[in-house]
């Protein structure tokens, strides 16, 4: 039989994952109600993506690691980390705040570690080369990185990510596949990421960037997509 729970629900314009560090400024009486509750009870409460239009099936839970301020007015800053992935059964509307009745999903298993492994240095490669670049501090937060689960959906939480994309990595349940999808999508940005330094390197130098470094820039757009 599948375990349900019920736990408080906030929708919101992210999606959290499992791992990654959200942080949160919480000022709806309703909500400040809800957070009174999960610091005074312990509890872990979910987060749903709502894009305005719709709220998705499937969300995140994530615990409070910290309330960073307290605002006189009642308003909150916490720090927040994921923790579970879940499907609502059931909403349900007794609070100020809604709730939820839900069951929890994990990855499917996956071949052994060893085959595992060269996927996941791959991946920890890419990822600590653009957290470099960037500068962010999502390097500070990487931690251990051996664990291709865990290192899925760090790549996953990269910041560049649109919220659909990351909905798409939550709802995966495979590793191999969120880790594949991920280096992919980040080897494109790591690419541009090159290509813009060598720009400012050139430019910086008075210079004019090569024929041939043109048109690698034109083969890239905005979206992180090679044009054609």
């Amino acid at each position: 039989m599948v375990e349900t729970r019920i736990i408080p629900l906030f929708p919101l314009g992210i999606v959290a994952l499992p791992g990654v560090a959200t942080p949160l400024h919480i000022f709806e009486e309703r909500y400040k109600e809800m957070i009174g509750r999960c610091i005074a009870e312990d509890l872990d409460f979910g987060i749903i993506w709502f894009d305005g239009e719709a709220m998705r099936n499937a969300g995140c839970t994530v615990r409070i690691l910290d309330v960073v301020t307290r605002y006189e007015d009642g308003r909150l800053d916490i720090l927040t980390r994921g923790r579970q992935r879940f499907q609502i059964l059931e909403i349900i509307e007794e609070k100020a705040y809604l709730q939820a009745r839900v069951s929890f999903f994990e990855d499917a298993p996956e071949p052994s570690s060893e085959e595992m492994a060269p996927l996941a240095e791959k991946g920890a490669i890419v990822f600590k080369e653009l957290v470099g670049l960037l500068s962010t501090a999502q390097a500070d937060d990487a931690g251990d990185l051996s664990d291709p689960k865990r290192l899925s959906f760090m790549i996953a939480g990269f910041e560049g990510f649109e919220p659909l994309e990351k909905q798409a990595f939550l709802e995966m349940t495979s590793t191999r596949n969120r880790l594949e999808k991920g280096i992919a999508a980040l080897e494109k940005v790591v690419a541009r990421f090159r290509l813009t330094h060598e720009v400012e390197r050139i430019v910086g130098g008075n210079g004019r960037p090569s024929k041939g470094l043109r048109q690698k820039l034109g083969r890239f757009n905005p979206t992180g997509e090679e044009g054609h």
